[in-house]
């Protein structure tokens, strides 16, 4: 989580409880705003797929056969 991140949830938790809500839905307009379909990709999101495709490139991937699903 970045400073900001944690500085924004240190902030709201000194809001009352409506108020709390109020920010909340404003964040979540900015969000829509910056991705109103939802295709970006965040940087931990980011880093996630590409920790995943080293993975696969290194270790290959397992067959759907091969797993025990019982």
């Amino acid at each position: 989580m970045s400073s900001a991140v944690k500085e924004a949830v240190s902030l709201m938790e000194i809001l009352p409880e409506a108020d709390q809500n109020f920010a909340l839905e404003f964040i979540k307009k900015l969000v829509i705003a910056w991705d109103p379909d939802f295709t970006k990709v965040t940087s931990s999101e980011r880093h996630a797929l590409e920790k995943a495709e080293k993975d696969i490139s290194e270790n290959g991937t397992i067959s759907h056969n091969a797993i025990n699903w019982d």
